[in-house]
């Protein structure tokens, strides 16, 4: 089977587990139309180096929170990040750490907490009492906030073997929001390989990337790594200290883009930039101009 071919199938597979008929104003001929752009012009997004405001402008507001994304569009990012869970109750939230310990005033497992129960959390004063009172977003939220601004997101799958389907769940937000199918709108990440490609499977046409962490990938990142990652992700983000001109090379020569992860200082900065890398995420939006 082609590339469009496959395209297709997916995209029927996609319909078939929404149980309902296209969403939010798609017809089938447009949807098909931008799915055959895909394949003729897989990665369209902002020409020059990436810019992606980690958990939003985190150096500036309490991170994955409206204020921290609100400040990254400010700031001109082309890209946030953010990282996605799951409620109790089933609702996807976003929240970097496994708990609300750190960054409310709430305790507990994401997991084990409803919507409800975390909406009533402050998520700001942590960071300081300007922001006392901000509330943790949902990604629904988000992606009705930003969808139609000048900036694209970047999705992590934050511990997914914690919440089986959350790749689907994902996938069909994406598409009931009519996100999915906007070229180079949105990135999917996550550590966990298994599930990203997972992700690829239901949505072919959008963007991915593997997260490489320093733990694991001390000892470099092989070459057999690198074809097995090219087969269902668009981009390499290992963490910056992994980062050289012979990883940049050996991504590029695989047909991938590299954005390490995350940089906090204009020394390093430039350090990592001097590599040939094609973005990086950082704290400090600034960083990336």
């Amino acid at each position: 089977m082609g590339r469009i071919g496959k395209l297709l199938a997916a995209f029927t597979l996609t319909l078939a587990i929404t149980g309902t008929p296209l969403m939010d104003g798609f017809t089938a001929g447009t949807v098909f139309a931008e799915t055959n752009q895909q394949r003729k012009v897989k990665v369209q997004e902002k020409a020059g180096f990436i810019n992606v405001a980690h958990r939003g402008a985190s150096g500036y507001a309490p991170e994955n929170t409206l204020a921290a994304f609100d400040k990254a569009v400010k700031m001109r990012a082309d890209y946030f990040e953010l990282d996605v869970q799951r409620t109790k109750d089933g609702h996807l939230v976003l929240m970097h750490d496994n708990t609300v310990d750190r960054t409310t005033n709430g305790s507990g497992e994401v997991k084990d907490l409803t919507l409800k129960e975390i909406r009533q959390l402050d998520a700001g004063s942590w960071f300081s009492s300007q922001y006392a009172g901000e509330k943790v977003p949902t990604l629904e939220e988000v992606l009705d906030r930003y969808r139609y601004q000048p900036i694209n997101i970047l999705i992590e799958l934050k511990k997914p073997e914690l919440y089986p389907g959350i790749e689907k769940q994902v996938a069909l937000m994406l598409l009931k929001k009519g996100v999915s199918f906007r070229p180079g709108k949105i990135i999917v990440q996550s550590f966990n390989h298994d599930s990203l490609r997972t992700y690829h499977r239901l949505q072919p046409w959008v963007q991915t990337g593997v997260l490489v962490s320093l733990t694991e990938y001390r000892k470099g990142v092989s070459d057999e790594k690198l074809r097995e990652w090219k087969e269902f992700s668009d981009y390499v983000n290992p963490n910056y200290k992994l980062v050289d001109d012979r990883l940049v090379n050996r991504v590029h020569q695989n047909r991938m883009k590299i954005l390490p992860y995350t940089i906090r200082s204009k020394a390093t900065a430039d350090e990592v930039r001097a590599t040939g890398v094609d973005g990086f995420i950082t704290d400090y939006p600034e960083l990336g101009y």
